[in-house]
C-alpha cells in the first residue's frame, strides 16, 4: 500500500510539472490596442471643377471625391463669394497614399464633417 502512495505522489508531481510547462508555452494572449487611423484635420477647403484640396498650416492634401466630399463641397459653395475662395473646415479623415500619383503624394478620404466656418454646427453635420 505504501508503494502505491509513493507511485501516486510521483505521478501527481509529474502532472503538476507538466501543467507548469504548458503554462509557460501557452502564455496569456497579449491584446494590442489598435489606434484609430482617422485624424481630425483643420484647414481651408476648396472645390473647383472635379478636384478638391484641403490646406492646413503644415499640409496640403488632395481630397478623394466621394459622397461625403461632394456633400462638403455643396455646403461650402453656399458660403463662397467666388469659385476659388477657400473656406475653413474641420473634418475627420483617413490619410492614404495617392494611388494615381498625379497631384499630391497623399490624399484624404473624408469620413465626417465636423465643422464649416461660417455655418452653424447643425448645418455642417446634416
Amino acid at each position: 500500500m505504501r508503494r502505491f502512495f509513493e507511485i501516486m505522489i510521483v505521478a501527481i508531481l509529474l502532472v503538476s510539472c507538466q501543467d507548469d510547462e504548458q503554462k509557460e508555452l501557452n502564455p496569456e494572449p497579449v491584446t494590442a490596442k489598435v489606434q484609430d487611423s482617422l485624424e481630425v484635420l483643420q484647414g481651408d477647403y476648396v472645390y473647383v471643377a472635379d478636384a478638391a484640396v484641403l490646406r492646413g498650416e503644415n499640409f496640403v492634401y488632395g481630397v478623394k471625391q466621394d459622397s461625403i466630399a461632394m456633400q462638403l463641397s455643396e455646403k461650402v459653395s453656399d458660403l463662397k463669394s467666388d469659385d476659388f475662395e477657400m473656406i475653413p473646415v474641420r473634418v475627420r479623415a483617413k490619410i492614404t497614399p495617392n494611388p494615381t500619383l498625379k497631384g499630391w503624394d497623399e490624399i484624404i478620404e473624408i469620413r465626417e464633417i465636423l465643422e464649416i466656418s461660417g455655418a452653424s454646427i447643425s448645418d455642417s453635420i446634416e
